[in-house]
């Protein structure tokens, strides 16, 4: 056996072991794309788009909702991260962040909810009532979603920081620089944080200490998150390209581009049924074979779609700035239904419970799955 072989071996089993099979989903959306690998896949099948109740944030809803329990917890810009009851609708109380929460997602665990803000605070609140339980200020605004593993909050911010945070007490556990903002959120699998950033680079962080222990050229600015499945990372790029990672070569599998529409990729993927799901600024949602980026299908909506896509029992449920909302076949992208929000709809929607809540940029915060 040859030094290349060895490698390549070692780099196997590496890789076994930091993403074994995925574990069956829990049937909460606890965070930004439902799970620490960001699949944006739920548990249970899509309810119909039939309203169950709305509710008004006082500000536009960029924030992605979390699910937990019988709550739903969401961030507007009106700056307030609220806590309603996913049943009613009512409100169970409202914590003032002092700043806008923009596209940061609340992130649920261990009685805590877990946002950013525009200022760049990085909030603990109890789940329960809404009182503080701490704050940690990075240099500048927050859009990043926490995500809590091993004990420790990672969450990115626009002042070029990944930060690691005790999650109990917020303080600093470590910092690792990158070279670019970072908007996009971290997915976490065998103790490994994997961060895209605006510097076009791919790194896996190890959470322990905040070591890095390998980089991927993405070869453009990312604004997406990467979603992980079967030892590969999935996101797209400004460069108008989606791309696949393989973490234990370190090197990018294959890359996707419609050469008719040049648009970026935003929307961060949803990985069900051997494919990857996004949204484009084509104003199309995207279907790619998951094993060779070839295109499996493609559906035009009115305005861009930087919502990220939610499947769920063979369906995919996306928002569009056309206003509506949209849930297609995953087979076949055909359009199953439709609802008319009434404005922009850039959240992505979370679904758990036989519900589904997403906001909209008037600040309207819809849950579907009343009764027919």
């Amino acid at each position: 056996m040859d030094r290349r072989q060895a490698l390549a071996l070692l780099g196997a089993g590496l890789a076994s072991r930091a993403l074994p099979p995925s574990p069956r989903l829990p049937e909460d959306w606890p965070q930004f794309r439902g799970d620490a690998r960001l699949t944006g896949v739920a548990r249970s099948a899509l309810p119909p788009l039939k309203v169950a109740w709305t509710h008004e944030a006082g500000g536009a809803v960029e924030s992605s909702a979390a699910i937990a329990g019988d709550a739903v917890f969401v961030g507007s810009e009106s700056g307030h991260l609220l806590a309603l009851d996913l049943q009613s609708g009512a409100r169970r109380w409202a914590y003032s962040a002092g700043a806008e929460i923009g596209e940061s997602s609340p992130g649920v665990a261990g009685g805590l909810v877990y946002v950013g803000d525009l200022k760049g605070i990085v909030h603990a609140v109890s789940a329960r009532d809404g009182k503080a339980a701490w704050t940690f200020a990075t240099r500048t605004q927050v859009k990043a979603s926490p995500v809590v593993a091993a004990g420790k909050v990672i969450v990115g911010s626009y002042d070029q920081h990944v930060y690691a945070l005790d999650a109990a007490t917020g303080k600093l556990a470590w910092s690792f620089e990158t070279e670019g903002q970072v908007h996009a959120t971290a997915s976490v699998d065998g103790g490994i944080a994997y961060v895209t950033g605006c510097d076009a680079v791919l790194r896996a962080l190890r959470i322990a200490d905040g070591k890095k222990l390998f980089q991927v050229s993405s070869g453009a600015y990312t604004g997406a998150s990467p979603a992980l499945r079967n030892g590969r990372a999935f996101y797209g790029t400004f460069e108008n390209e989606v791309i696949a990672v393989d973490l234990a070569a370190r090197r990018v599998l294959w890359r996707y581009r419609r050469a008719d529409r040049q648009f970026p990729f935003y929307s961060s993927a949803a990985l069900a049924g051997g494919k990857v799901v996004l949204g484009g600024r084509d104003k199309r949602v995207h279907a790619l074979d998951a094993a060779t980026g070839k295109a499996a299908w493609t559906f035009d909506t009115r305005g861009r779609v930087d919502s990220s896509p939610a499947a769920a029992g063979g369906n995919v449920c996306v928002g569009s700035s056309d206003g509506r909302i949209y849930v297609l076949d995953l087979a076949k992208g055909t359009k199953l239904e439709e609802f008319d929000a009434g404005a922009p709809v850039t959240a992505s929607p979370a679904v758990a419970s036989g519900r589904i809540v997403v906001g909209n940029q008037d600040g309207q915060i819809f849950c579907f799955g009343g009764k027919a």
